[in-house]
């Protein structure tokens, strides 16, 4: 059964995704941002809520206290498709910082455009942290939050790789919180394959770091420290 529901589930994630770009893409032509940030919204809702019912997958957010007033910078850990799902669902109004190929891809790339993500080329080095630092002034000026995934790619569960100083550094220079996001989906909906295991999805929201008059190599080193050790200590 549970390999007939991932199978579904898949057929879904892309139909519905496909599909909704469509709506999405025009009505984006007639809503301000702020109004298109609720249909990615109910995009994301309606994924978690399919899941659940076809695979036996939920989901559980602890340390919400956590989450301060006004819009910061999360760093979040990267090992499934699941988070980039449930970013939207999570947090408050916010912009994705992504690789600039999502939004090649027919429909669903100008959906993405639509929703002023800071699209990077990830090969471009100080380059592409110059352009999440540059437009992600412009996006917490307007009142969104950033969502970052520190380690730049999808991350097998029990490993991970050096944490990027994008999201520190734009941190350090606009005065802004970082609040490190950890889970253990890529124990339930592995970084490779289609096959998902039912259980729920520990999403646990940390304290926020406060990074003036601090070391960018010094806080990223803090951020990830916790990050990992929280899914550490996750049981999946």
């Amino acid at each position: 059964m549970q390999l007939i529901g991932s199978l579904i589930y898949t057929v879904f994630l892309f139909a519905w995704t496909f599909f909704y770009a469509i709506f999405f893409v025009i009505a984006c032509s007639f809503l301000p941002f702020r109004k298109r940030f609720i249909l990615a919204r109910v995009w994301g809702l309606v994924l978690l809520w399919a899941l659940k019912w076809t695979c036996r997958l939920d989901y559980r957010i602890e340390g919400r206290e956590n989450m301060p007033p006004g819009n910061h910078i999360a760093l979040w850990k990267h090992s499934s498709s699941w988070e980039t799902i449930a970013m939207a669902v999570v947090f408050p109004r916010q912009v994705w910082v992504l690789k600039r190929e999502l939004l090649w891809i027919p429909v669903v790339g100008w959906g993405i455009r639509q929703l002023h993500a800071i699209a990077i080329d990830r090969k471009s080095g100080h380059s592409a942290v110059g352009q999440v630092v540059e437009q992600g002034k412009q996006r917490l000026d307007e009142g969104d939050w950033i969502m970052i995934f520190p380690e730049g790619t999808r991350m097998p569960h029990g490993q991970t790789r050096k944490y990027g100083v994008s999201g520190t550094l734009l941190a350090v220079e606009r005065n802004k919180l970082i609040v490190p996001v950890a889970h253990n989906a890529g124990s339930y909906w592995p970084r490779r394959g289609w096959m998902k295991k039912p259980g729920t999805v520990r999403v646990v929201i940390g304290p926020p770091i406060e990074p003036a008059g601090r070391d960018v190599r010094e806080i990223n080193r803090e951020v990830q420290a916790w990050i990992e050790s929280t899914v550490s200590s996750l049981v999946g």
